[in-house]
């Protein structure tokens, strides 16, 4: 039986390679139920080359849609409006989404998604700060953020809050800024204890430190 890769975990290294110019990953076998690919919506409207092929039915995971996920770099991004029915479908990659949306031209407004406020952390409030750190900038609202694009990331130290979503978003967003030490980065083995592995075989540059 084929076992599908988790979406989730692939939408790091979608965003990763949608910001950096000149990258290119395929993501094979990932699963693409359609209920929880609304991240590749948002990317392809952001103008981010972004493309899903479908495995042919008989290798799908008993009937689960899977295939493979490619993603260029180079194009770049603009903001906009992410909410209603589409927030469900891709309410565990907010947080990198909100990356994206910090290094896109323009504009986002993320609304609706007050459930990030009793996740592992309130992802709302923890996202607002590791942005504005960043150097980014960012209005909280009550069910979501607007986030203006356009700057250039910076060095920074950010406290994870013992997220594992937060604490991957921020290791992405130093592949387009500067150094960024993550405090609680441990965290990220509860979903992905290969992350920062699979991080530098494609080429970034993560350390431990004290």
């Amino acid at each position: 039986m084929c076992v599908p890769g988790d979406f989730s975990a692939a939408a790091f290294f979608m965003v990763g390679a949608a910001l950096v110019s000149g990258s290119e990953i395929d993501i094979e076998e990932v699963g693409l139920n359609p209920t929880r690919t609304g991240l590749l919506d948002v990317l392809r409207e952001m103008g981010a080359d972004a493309e899903a092929a479908y495995s042919e039915p008989e290798v799908e995971a008993r009937g689960e849609p899977m295939g493979r996920v490619r993603v260029r770099g180079g194009g770049g991004l603009r903001g906009v409006k992410v909410g209603g029915e589409l927030i469900p479908r891709l309410i565990d990659e907010i947080p990198i989404l909100c990356v994206a949306a910090a290094c896109a031209e323009g504009r986002t407004e993320i609304r609706g998604a007050q459930e990030l406020r009793v996740k592992e952390s309130d992802r709302l409030s923890t996202m607002a700060e590791v942005l504005r750190e960043l150097g980014a900038d960012v209005e909280e609202l009550p069910d979501g953020l607007i986030i203006q694009g356009g700057k250039t990331l910076k060095r920074a130290r950010i406290d994870s809050r013992g997220d594992h979503r937060v604490a991957m978003a921020a290791a992405v967003a130093a592949l387009v800024g500067g150094e960024v030490e993550i405090e609680g980065a441990e965290c990220i083995s509860t979903s992905y204890p290969n992350f920062a592995a699979d991080m530098c075989r494609l080429g970034a540059k993560i350390e431990a430190v004290e």
